[in-house]
């Protein structure tokens, strides 16, 4: 099939691109890492770092897949042949590739999640928060409750843009904002709120200072991962976007919204951990179960409390899940004479049965995020950064389209020589240190 001969479906509005794009990047990143990024980094100083790196770099970066994605209108793969750079479909390969290997662990995290939701209401885990994580993250019951994930996902997926992902999120995204608020009214009452308000919000900038190469890099893997950078996603939902859209603006209005969820989750966590007396970040990944699931146990209305929270952490995993999805079954529906629902299905299977092993065992998880994260996603934000700024010769007219400038209105050119040079720097650097970390876990894990 011809590239040309694709009709592709739109966002039917505006507010249905934010919203998919808002439920894209808000996800398990914003409530499942984050909270133990924060603890593991320096509670306020991580969350000074982030939010500087999502507003310096992150929103720039998120125009840059934009850009490829709306001027092409193709998928990842085929988005660089469309430009007439064929020779940079690797960029895509990789975007693909790396959203995959995500999708395929983030189920199963997810499926964890969904879990702990139902488990909530019978206090299942309330005896021994860390003992019942170690008895449900791995096994049979953990690849069980991936499939079911993974199912669900791709009903939604399956329905199409406008029918399935932008009528699922205009629902789940209003809802998961009205669920986090309503938890960090009842986080306010709790003993601990005041410690955890100071952990979190109180930066001491010696430790930045003095821990600041560390920091960097984790703050940028958070931000390219919660913003859902670097694997295909933007540049694929920004393929489904009408010319007359303001980038910049829609942009912005993604990234604070997504930021903000962040902020909210660490609200709700942090207070919860305090009033138990549990340090932040000690439980790495499986903070959020063993850590914040043994803190609800503890505190009062715990079932009503533990149902909601995971209710809230299920819809954002689920709204991020049929983002990654749809970069994989937009290839296949582009390339291939095969229908959305064909295509759906068997993706899904795909990346169920990738996932098992991750299912089977937290390690492989845990490997699968720390590569992901630390080297795919800068990765792919450095080559696509290299390719607008350097290669494609219309980036700063595509971006100049729905402002009602010109390419050489004063701002796309100041975005794209902000992009050609201090981007493609820090990226760069955020690339080398986390390269020479993995290889040092790799290399400690083998030996």
């Amino acid at each position: 099939m011809a590239l040309e001969e694709v009709t592709r479906e739109k966002w039917a509005t505006r507010l249905g691109f934010i919203l998919a794009a808002v439920g894209s990047a808000v996800g398990l990143g914003n409530i499942w890492r984050f909270p133990f990024q924060v603890g593991q980094e320096g509670g306020a100083a991580f969350l000074v770092m982030y939010l500087l790196f999502v507003a310096i770099i992150g929103i720039p970066a998120m125009l840059v897949e934009f850009v490829v994605g709306r001027s092409s209108e193709r998928n990842p793969i085929n988005a660089f042949d469309r430009l007439g750079h064929g020779e940079w479909r690797f960029i895509g390969i990789l975007g693909v590739i790396t959203g995959f290997l995500i999708l395929s662990y983030y189920s199963v995290v997810a499926g964890w999640v969904t879990r702990y939701t139902f488990a909530s209401l019978t206090g299942a885990y309330f005896g021994e928060a860390g003992a019942y994580f170690g008895q449900i993250s791995a096994g049979p019951a953990a690849v069980g409750f991936h499939a079911l994930f993974m199912v669900v996902t791709a009903v939604i997926v399956a329905a199409g843009i406008q029918k399935g992902i932008e009528m699922a999120v205009k629902v789940m995204v209003p809802a998961l904002l009205v669920l986090l608020v309503g938890l960090i009214a009842y986080a306010f009452t709790l003993e601990g709120a005041a410690q955890g308000y100071e952990y979190y919000l109180s930066p001491d900038f010696g430790v930045i200072a003095a821990n600041w190469t560390s920091i960097l890099p984790a703050a940028a893997g958070q931000a390219f991962f919660t913003l859902s950078l670097g694997m295909g996603v933007m540049i694929t939902y920004a393929s489904y976007i009408d010319e007359d859209r303001n980038l910049g603006v829609d942009g912005g209005w993604i990234a604070f919204l997504n930021t903000l969820v962040s902020i909210l989750a660490g609200l709700v966590v942090f207070p919860v951990l305090f009033t138990i007396g549990t340090e932040p970040g000690s439980g790495g990944p499986g903070e959020l179960f063993a850590g914040v699931g043994g803190a609800i146990a503890q505190v009062p209305g715990s079932r009503l409390v533990g149902f909601l929270f995971f209710g809230v952490v299920t819809i954002a995993a689920l709204s991020s899940a049929i983002s990654i999805l749809e970069v994989l079954v937009s290839y296949a529906i582009d390339n291939y004479s095969i229908e959305r629902p064909t295509a759906t299905a068997v993706i899904s299977a795909i990346v169920f049965v990738v996932g098992i092993p991750s299912a089977m065992s937290t390690d492989v998880l845990t490997l699968f995020d720390a590569t992901t994260a630390q080297l795919l996603l800068p990765l792919g934000v450095f080559l696509t950064v290299i390719f607008v700024g350097w290669v494609y010769q219309d980036s700063a007219k595509e971006l100049a389209k729905g402002t009602g400038s010109d390419a050489s209105g004063t701002l796309p050119v100041l975005w794209l020589w902000y992009v050609r040079i201090p981007i493609l720097i820090v990226v760069g650097f955020v690339l080398v240190i986390n390269a020479t970390e993995l290889y040092g876990t790799l290399t400690d894990m083998l030996l």
